[in-house]
């Protein structure tokens, strides 16, 4: 974990190196009380001299003010360190997410990434802002402490490294059980988390069917679940806690025993033996610290594990290495805008299933076309593969000539301009949502765009107009109202090449009505792709495309597919009835 970490820390090695050197120096001051205890009962206590306990004492209390000092540089920069260090860990665990496609984030649930965004990161930073600086300053002790004991007793201290060798296989193998038990903590404390955001999130269907307490049920075994791991893990440190202070407070008394003994019989002063005492006090509980900050430092271990897992996973899709040349010739521009060549895709969880298969369109500049035909005939996985959320197995796209693999990935997307059929919204001002689609977008623009969208009147209405507060997804508006505010974001990004998906399905007929010509406009002066259900919404446009079980079965115009394509003929029938034909 440590060599892990230090290319975080490498960046900020004066802060690491002044609290590296204020844990040494506080620890060797700490070391010297020792003297001054010495001192104190030699030449104050015994030798029965004021002046020499006045001098002894006022040596101590100088280094208790010097220890003091050292102890408040010393958590400063560690801790300073700490927190810098996991900043850092989160920005950079963000931005590899925000790589990572969309095909990630529906295998893994977003509780169990949140949590490794936070839960495990704070972890971290316990450890190298306090439990590292900890265990170093106490290492520091115990081997300076150890040393003094020799300096001052050889023979106890003899004494006292018997104990040694029974002390270190129990924290290492119990250390080891607990940097186990402490992984499959977190695991369990992610699942409920995961568990509890979903709930929450979709509290309305929870609500609507009363099922509050099955729910609750549900929670209360995931946290019980975590809370058994937990308590694994806690019995294993209670454990190691528990043999490490009964074996280092016995041999503290059987040395107590032998020197005091050495003592009457004049083979020790009494402020040799108070020095003893102390270094070995010192160095038990530096050892016993040391052991309770293992098991943290194992249980950050178990963290820092997941946080590099999710490091270490690959994109599937990124941006090509080395830029292809610019293809956006006289020649190319002339061609169509998009090719689709012999497009072929299956999703990794339905291999044998083909999602779409051998799809050839072209698609001209300025042209509209429509998309319809039965659920999962491919019409919103032809928009995945066109924003490049997932890459196709054979075949290929070409954007003005060029593949859609050999653009960069952002530069390639400010092509687009996606309205999903599920609208989305951030929990923030309208205004910060309306310029998602273009932050340095004017005020005026942003406003003209919401009128064409029909938004304008609704956002006025709102408590503090453009600057009010949506909620999370934009709960705070209706359905129609959050669909209207994706077309405007649409509008305002002004994008050659527009991405309808069911556009409209939210909206009522009144709204349906005035955004569908607000869309006529819009799409009038760029490419549009529009994905259709209801028929009366592109019935209008330059060609429909019937998508069945991820092939085309017709391309034409709305009258043309009437006469032409048997299924178009169905659809329409079941939504217009008798008057298909009109």
């Amino acid at each position: 974990m440590l060599r892990w970490l230090w290319p975080f820390i490498k960046p900020y090695r004066k802060q690491f190196a002044l609290a590296l050197t204020a844990l040494i120096v506080t620890a060797a001051l700490t070391l010297s009380l020792g003297q001054g205890v010495r001192l104190m009962m030699d030449q104050g206590f015994a030798a029965g001299s004021q002046q020499g306990l006045e001098q002894a004492i006022a040596v101590f209390a100088g280094i208790v003010l010097l220890v003091s000092l050292g102890a408040f540089l010393r958590f400063y920069w560690v801790s300073w360190l700490g927190e810098r260090v996991v900043a850092d860990i989160r920005q950079q665990l963000y931005r590899h997410l925000l790589t990572l496609p969309p095909s990630f984030f529906e295998d893994n649930l977003a509780g169990e990434i949140q949590s490794r965004v936070t839960t495990d990161t704070t972890l971290l930073q316990t450890v190298i802002g306090s439990s590292f600086s900890f265990a170093v300053r106490n290492s520091l002790l115990f081997v300076g402490g150890l040393g003094l004991m020799f300096y001052t007793n050889a023979k106890l201290s003899v004494l006292a490294l018997v104990a040694v060798p029974l002390l270190v296989f129990p924290v290492v193998l119990l250390g080891r059980k607990v940097r186990k038990l402490s992984r499959a903590s977190q695991d369990q404390v992610a699942k409920v988390g995961a568990w509890a955001g979903e709930s929450l999130q979709h509290i309305k269907v929870v609500q609507a069917f009363g099922r509050e307490a099955m729910v609750s049920e549900q929670f209360q075994q995931a946290a019980e679940g975590a809370f058994a791991v937990a308590l694994k893990r806690i019995r294993q440190r209670a454990v190691l806690i528990f043999l490490v202070m009964a074996l280092l407070m016995g041999s503290i008394a059987v040395m107590l025993y032998i020197g005091g003994t050495d003592v009457i019989q004049g083979r020790l002063t009494p402020g040799e033996l108070a020095a003893f005492v102390f270094y070995a006090l010192m160095v038990a509980m530096s050892l016993a610290a040391v052991t309770e900050v293992y098991g943290e430092v194992q249980r950050a271990a178990g963290a820092a594990e997941r946080i590099r897992e999710l490091l270490a996973t690959e994109a599937e899709i990124r941006s090509p290495a080395a830029l292809s040349p610019d293809p956006l010739s006289s020649a190319v521009v002339r061609a169509p805008i998009l090719q689709l060549q012999q497009l072929s895709f299956a999703y990794p969880s339905r291999p044998d299933t083909p999602a779409l298969q051998q799809v050839e369109l072209h698609i001209a500049a300025g042209e509209r076309v429509a998309l319809v035909g039965p659920s999962g005939g491919g019409k919103s996985t032809l928009l995945d593969l066109l924003l490049r959320f997932r890459d196709p197995q054979q075949g290929r796209i070409l954007l003005h000539g060029r593949d859609l693999r050999d653009w960069p990935l952002a530069e390639l997307r400010q092509h687009f301009a996606l309205v999903p059929q599920q609208p989305v919204l951030f929990s923030t001002r309208v205004r910060d949502n309306l310029r998602y689609g273009r932050p340095d977008a004017s005020d005026e623009d942003m406003i003209q765009a919401a009128k064409a969208a029909h938004a304008h009147d609704f956002i006025q209405q709102l408590p503090d107009g453009y600057d009010s507060y949506l909620g999370e997804q934009g709960v705070k508006l209706s359905g129609g109202q959050k669909q209207r505010l994706a077309i405007a974001r649409a509008i305002l990004s002004d994008p050659e090449i527009l991405l309808l998906d069911e556009a409209t399905s939210a909206l009522d007929a009144d709204s349906e009505h005035w955004v569908q010509q607000a869309l006529d406009q819009l799409m009038q002066q760029r490419t549009s792709l529009v994905i259709a259900h209801r028929l009366a919404t592109v019935r209008h446009a330059d060609r429909i495309v019937v998508l069945d079980q991820g092939r085309i079965a017709a391309v034409g115009t709305h009258d043309q597919l009437l006469q032409q394509s048997p299924l178009y003929q169905r659809l329409a029938q079941l939504q217009f009835g008798d008057h298909c034909q009109n």
